[in-house]
């Protein structure tokens, strides 16, 4: 995808299931009566929340490949129930930066039900003898595929390796008689990833505002991470 951990990594023409790419909805710690947000001008965010702009995007048939290296050294190893350690760990190491969170927010027994569910799709890519780079593929819904998460580590970016996982994903989206492929991203992502799915043939559906807790207050996420968003403390 874009150069540099993507995600999220999801677009929606109904209510998606999760807004951000990398995470759930999380229920705010102020209560809805005491955050009026301004449809035009400023609204302030109470301590230990963050607000990103999430833009969706989606496609309703498959578009012709762009040019990829052939031969990537990469290898998919698919992550099942058993996995979840595994998985986690690939998710913190890729997505921390970009406060990827939602996984580390579910208990373990969710996220391997996910994982062993026959409609998610998540594997491992492997170079260099170890994991650097995830692509998950959410197909719980009959009629459409989200790409729920695809990232690669910093070795392996500028070569092409996202284009080739990317093509892949498409692959593997329009195997089925779905009607639309969609994800997500949003402003706490790289610069380049929206970019990026619109040259894979995404086209923009809709914008929302979101806003959370900040996980790195509560232990989800390490304090540096994300050097780019500016924590507001409690």
């Amino acid at each position: 995808m874009r150069q540099a951990p993507f995600h999220p990594s999801h677009a929606a023409s109904a209510p998606p299931r999760r807004h951000r790419k990398g995470r759930k909805t999380q229920p705010m710690c102020a209560s809805p009566a005491s955050l009026t947000v301004a449809l035009d001008g400023v609204t302030d965010l109470p301590p230990g929340k963050i607000a990103t702009v999430v833009t969706y995007l989606s496609m309703t048939s498959r578009p012709p490949d762009r040019p990829a290296p052939q031969e990537t050294g990469l290898r998919l190893e698919r992550l099942g129930a058993a996995d979840s350690a595994r998985y986690l760990a690939i998710f913190r190491h890729l997505g921390a930066r970009w406060l990827w969170f939602s996984r580390l927010s579910i208990p373990p027994a969710e996220l391997a039900a996910i994982l062993g569910d026959a409609g998610t799709r998540a594997f491992a890519v492997v170079a260099q003898g170890r994991d650097m780079g995830l692509i998950e593929l959410d197909e719980r819904n009959a009629d459409e595929t989200e790409l729920a998460f695809l990232g690669l580590d910093d070795p392996l970016l500028g070569a092409g390796a996202g284009r080739y996982l990317m093509n892949l994903a498409l692959d593997m989206a329009w195997s089925r008689p779905i009607r639309r492929f969609w994800v997500h991203s949003c402003t706490f992502d790289h610069p380049g990833a929206i970019a990026f799915y619109q040259r894979t043939g995404f086209i923009v559906e809709k914008q929302a505002l979101e806003i959370v807790d900040d996980p790195r207050l509560n232990g989800r996420l390490p304090r540096e991470a994300a050097p780019h968003v500016p924590i507001i403390e409690m």
